[in-house]
């Protein structure tokens, strides 16, 4: 038997690799100059590495998009990464498309890899049948009986934090007159993780007590939204091609740690929730899915995926549950505190609003409103809404083709050559933009007024909104379709109960000049003091006790 020598087996496998390299890079090539969308009209990239990324990255949140619409209308491109061509468009109707084929669309492979950095490999991360059979055994812990049942949860965290910040205030012999400062958004952050503790897995994580040391998961999150909030050439090359992901980097090790930290919790829990799933069984050991109980996302879950009335085959394993964690964790914690944020934010900038919404909220008589009693007052639901459509959490997202489709237009558009079409030509490996922020406040579905903060516009809503495919709320910020957030039943009622109860307490005003104020958005669209060269996530507010008559 021969044997052939290591020189020239080193040498057939570099060949080979640099064959398979020449042959993905000719593709590219070809399609970059045939694709469908080269037509189409839009920018012209800035950098041949980023294009137009570094331009979108260094202005505020979906600003230069909205600058393009009004150049060169509703439907264009833009450059991505490596000088591809993105489509971008306003089109309700082709949004509409994406997102309810979303087996035809599906999150881009580097998107995914980003994701899994932070959110693990849970029902955010997989796609086709896996998220379907995730999905599935989920709902029925996010359903209206079960968010119900966590509405005390929400309150009694409220109050909490309310408390905390009323002896914070207190320390301050100016709090009555000019208000006291403090930092708020870490507040927030700490009462949504001890939500979401007791809510999605009964743990307490006592993130409000402020005599509690720093806590291990809360300093994790802080850790990964800060390592990605720099735009650089190594975590772009280790989302898109697998190899780099051996170099090491410091953003990669505190990433690591993190992940260990969660995986190690997230054990813990599993193996308490399966406690509590076997000691319902039955006397003859089955568990059934109808006869559930129990509060906790995460208990609901394991006593669904072990009920004996689902078949094998629907089933989730222990790797797919646990993978839940991390995204019940960051989902459920990081969106609401932030909205909450930009809902505070919102109250310094339109006092009269603050002032109508404080008169609702007091003529309740208790502190602690049954769901259906909260979700009923109406100007507290106008500024929850317009909160989430002029502050969305996330400002976008993106989806890649996954086949050659031609998008439904609501409009016709004009190409660059001048030729007018009904509908857009994509080619598989297309990316698609889904400019969540930008829908929310286009002047063409909301009117002239459409960046301007007014809760009253829901009282009246403009027909052209309608068209917003949105699970809720005519507007795309718990996007739509089959990947439409499961969670946005949680968030709107714990975000509720949290405005119910702080601007009872509170009058809130700007503690910095509203310019200082800027957005930088990893996973969520978070507020920065332009001053700060860290650029920490931050809001500085001054409260002033509310005094009752």
């Amino acid at each position: 038997m021969s044997i052939i020598p290591v020189g020239k087996l080193l040498l057939s496998v570099f060949a080979s690799v640099a064959a398979f390299g020449l042959w993905k890079f000719s593709q590219f090539v070809w399609h970059l100059f045939t694709g469908p969308l080269r037509n189409l009209p839009g920018p012209k990239g800035t950098s041949w590495l980023y294009g137009n990324l570094k331009d979108i990255w260094n202005s505020e949140n979906s600003v230069l998009h909205e600058q393009w619409v009004k150049e060169y209308g509703n439907t264009l491109k833009y450059k991505g990464f490596f000088y591809t061509d993105r489509l971008f468009t306003l089109d309700t109707r082709a949004i509409n498309h994406v997102l309810t084929h979303s087996s035809d669309y599906q999150k881009p492979s580097q998107v995914r890899y980003n994701l899994s950095q932070v959110l693990g490999e849970g029902v955010l991360f997989v796609e086709g049948a896996q998220h379907r059979q995730q999905r599935r055994i989920m709902n029925p812990a996010f359903g209206p009986a079960q968010i119900r049942a966590l509405t005390d949860i929400f309150f009694a965290k409220s109050i909490m934090l309310r408390d905390v910040w009323s002896a914070e205030v207190a320390k301050d012999p100016a709090a009555n007159t000019t208000g006291a400062r403090l930092e708020v958004m870490t507040w927030l952050s700490r009462m949504t993780l001890d939500v979401i503790g007791l809510a999605g897995f009964n743990y307490n994580f006592n993130a409000l007590n402020p005599n509690e040391k720093k806590n291990e998961l809360n300093e994790a999150f802080s850790t990964m939204f800060t390592a990605g909030q720099r735009i650089s050439i190594l975590p772009l090359l280790q989302s898109r091609i697998p190899l780099f992901r051996l170099i090491p980097s410091d953003r990669a090790r505190k990433i690591q740690v993190a992940q260990r930290t969660m995986a190690r919790i997230g054990k813990e829990l599993l193996t308490d929730a399966k406690a509590v799933a076997r000691a319902s069984a039955t006397e003859k050991g089955e568990i059934e899915k109808s006869s559930l109980q129990g509060r906790d996302l995460l208990t609901l879950l394991v006593k669904a995926n072990m009920a004996t009335d689902v078949p094998e085959s629907q089933k989730l394993k222990d790797e797919d549950v646990l993978a839940q964690v991390p995204t019940f964790l960051v989902a459920g914690h990081e969106t609401t505190s932030t909205s909450t944020t930009w809902a505070l934010y919102a109250l310094t900038q339109a006092p009269e609003v603050q002032a109508k919404l404080r008169e609702e909220l007091l003529s309740v008589d208790t502190d602690t409103p049954s769901m259906e009693d909260l979700m009923a007052l109406p100007y507290l639901d106008a500024v929850v809404r317009e909160t989430l459509r002029v502050h969305a959490p996330v400002p976008n997202t993106i989806r890649i083709a996954m086949k050659d489709d031609v998008l439904p237009l609501e409009h016709p558009f004009t190409d660059k050559n001048g030729v007018v079409h009904d509908g857009i030509k994509i080619s598989k490996g297309d990316p698609i933009f889904i400019p969540i922020l930008v829908i929310n406040r286009s002047e063409q579905l909301w009117g002239p007024d459409a960046k301007e903060f007014k809760p009253e516009r829901w009282a009246n809503t403009p027909e052209t909104a309608s068209h917003i495919p949105g699970v809720w709320g005519h507007m795309l910020t718990f996007l739509g379709g089959p990947r439409a957030c499961i969670g946005y039943r949680f968030s709107l009622v714990e975000m509720k109960a949290l405005l119910f109860t702080l601007v009872r307490a509170f009058e809130f005003e700007l503690a910095v000049p509203a310019s200082e104020i800027g957005k930088k958005a990893t996973i969520v669209q978070r507020p920065i003091l332009r001053s700060d060269p860290t650029n920490k996530n931050q809001l500085p507010l001054l409260l002033k006790p509310v005094q009752r008559a």
